[in-house]
């Protein structure tokens, strides 16, 4: 997905079919049984989900939230005939109970998450998200605020540069990298994408270069969490998201690599075991687990969506349903 373009406008997201279905039954509850219905994208993006979930629930309110001012101002066009039924939020999805506040919105049917950088986000060449294209190393998902990747990379020291390259992109050449960024940053070599992908090709042994695809995808990957605060921004918003559902309201989160879904996974498993000493043959009171997997473990796209979107190869989907309140 890139600007305005035909392509982008019918861009199919990934699962969505799925995620619609996975929705379904907490919606029709909440049509059912309350005043008012609402669900969360908490992930906007290009508005591909949303505009799904307002054409087939033409009774439901869509409070769309998203950090990315370009996509939002496609999403807008894009679901301006739902205006009445939608809220866009500009900002980043830790932010949900507030902005739930602010509409006077006190739960919500169903919150959706579409975790990672957005198709839009890579094939936009200038972002600087994409060792493909040649741009400068930007990398933020809000260009209205924040520290880009190319100040990170003239201003970490080595030891802050190995951290989020180990903890981030889960690179065991971090050192070498750290210690080359280090030393080319002094004659300002390293200021393009292509620079620094070149620059990390050269950091790892030719051996370890021929497996992996592109030696330099986990640097990217590593630079743009730290940019963007990617998984410390997570872990304070899936549990905001889970206080937020209503009775039977569902939560449904896509990730894209492993530690999203770690964080997705831990913070599921927590609130879906139940308090009671085990071995017990019934809960005690007020022990027992409020929410409910909706199917054990994660879902992978099938194999159909894969071939035609090869980026949807790594996504791992859970829901999670709240049954008490």
């Amino acid at each position: 997905m890139s600007d305005m373009s035909p392509i982008n406008q019918e861009h199919i997201p990934v699962a969505l079919e799925r995620c619609i279905e996975l929705l379904a039954p907490a919606i029709e509850y909440s049509l059912n049984n309350r005043e008012k219905t609402y669900v969360i994208d908490a992930t906007l993006g290009l508005g591909g989900h949303s505009f799904a979930l307002l054409s087939r629930f033409p009774l439901i309110t869509v409070i769309g939230i998203d950090r990315d001012q370009s996509a939002i101002a496609i999403a807008r066009s894009r679901l301006s005939q739902f205006s009445e039924r939608l809220v866009i939020a500009h900002s980043t999805y830790d932010q949900l109970a507030q902005i739930m506040v602010d509409h006077q919105v006190s739960h919500v049917a169903g919150i959706l998450f579409d975790l990672g950088v957005s198709s839009m986000q890579l094939d936009e060449g200038q972002r600087g998200f994409a060792y493909s294209h040649d741009a400068p190393l930007d990398m933020r998902m809000d260009q209205s605020t924040g520290i880009t990747a190319e100040e990170i990379l003239a201003t970490y020291d080595r030891h802050s540069l190995i951290r989020i390259l180990r903890n981030y992109g889960e690179e065991k050449f971090a050192p070498r990298i750290a210690e080359n960024i280090i030393s080319a940053r002094t004659s300002g070599a390293i200021n393009s994408t292509k620079a620094l992908a070149e620059l990390v090709k050269n950091s790892i042994p030719a051996p370890a270069r021929r497996t992996g695809g592109n030696p330099a995808k986990r640097t990217f990957q590593a630079l743009r969490i730290e940019v963007n605060k990617e998984l410390i921004i997570l872990e304070s918003a899936i549990p905001a998201a889970l206080e937020a559902l209503d009775l039977h309201g569902r939560l449904v989160v896509m990730s894209y690599q492993s530690l999203e879904d770690k964080i997705v996974k831990s913070a599921i498993t927590a609130i879906t075991e139940s308090r009671s000493p085990r071995g017990l043959p019934f809960d005690l009171p007020n022990s027992a687990a409020k929410y409910a997997l909706v199917f054990k473990g994660s879902e992978a796209a099938s194999g159909d969506e894969i071939e035609f979107n090869p980026r949807s190869a790594s996504m791992r989907l859970r829901a999670v349903e709240r049954v008490a309140a």
